[in-house]
């Protein structure tokens, strides 16, 4: 399966293949020690042919299932619902929550990426009232959210009083909230806000950034992994392989969307 088609489920999902980009980072991912490829002393690079690179991978053993588990990991995570019960069904790969919870939790992310914040609230409270009763930091960062939505809306004097009402309570018992509420309503000092100082705010991203941080909460509400474990793989083996360039020159892989070996420079 290719993970950059579309995530709907209308092409047909192919069992993943262990191409050379997991194979390498499993490989580091296990802690297989570079001496195990022939480095050289530490003055000298050891050349690695692509022959001799590519023949050592193939003894690297990687179970099919495994494969299958790391894709459905980030179907489940990232929420692509419709992709995950076709990837369950033509692969035979469990997940290991509730499909059905992937649909809710979507329903509350599209809410907040759409600036509706009083319906995300209300739907993640449906979904489990204990996750916003036990995150007083998540609740903020969501009532900051409605506050700029108000602002973005141009409605000052309902922005003054909910300021005033629901977050400035929250400032005074905690310092860090009442530095964000500072930078939120300073906002209203400004005529063009989209180009003061704190213009940020105002930017689609500070809407994901809410919604990722309510995202990873409900995950581990449902005892998941708040971030898919591939992104994490692609990261340790970028960090294997800038330490191995010290030591050796080998097929590098330098995309990570075809994971083709380039030869070594010598």
């Amino acid at each position: 399966m290719e993970i950059g088609e579309d995530p709907c489920g209308h092409r047909h999902l192919p069992s993943p293949k262990p191409t050379a980009l997991f194979v390498l980072v499993l490989v580091f991912h296990f802690h297989r020690p570079i001496d195990e490829i022939s480095c050289a002393a530490p003055m000298s690079k050891k050349v690695i042919t692509r022959e001799e690179w590519e023949r050592k991978l193939k003894d690297v053993k990687i179970r099919k299932e495994d494969m299958n588990k790391l894709v459905m990991n980030f179907l489940v995570t990232e929420g692509y619902v419709e992709a995950a019960e076709k990837f369950r069904v033509e692969s035979g790969t469990e997940p290991d929550i509730d499909l059905a919870t992937i649909t809710d939790r979507m329903a509350v992310k599209k809410a907040l990426q759409s600036g509706n914040v009083e319906d995300a609230i209300e739907k993640v409270n449906d979904l489990n009232p204990t996750i916003l009763d036990t995150n007083p930091q998540l609740y903020f960062h969501l009532q900051q959210q409605r506050l700029i939505e108000l602002i973005r809306s141009g409605k000052i004097e309902e922005a003054l009083e909910f300021a005033q009402e629901e977050l400035a309570p929250r400032g005074e018992e905690n310092q860090s909230f009442l530095e964000e509420l500072e930078r939120t309503v300073a906002l209203l000092a400004f005529e063009d806000v989209k180009n003061c100082p704190y213009g940020e705010l105002l930017d689609v991203s500070q809407r994901l950034k809410t919604a990722s941080e309510l995202n990873a909460a409900i995950l581990t509400s449902q005892s998941h992994e708040k971030d898919p474990k591939l992104p994490s793989l692609l990261k340790m083996l970028i960090w294997a392989q800038n330490q191995l360039d010290e030591k050796a020159a080998y097929p590098r892989i330098n995309n990570l969307t075809t994971a083709a070996l380039e030869d070594p420079a010598v």
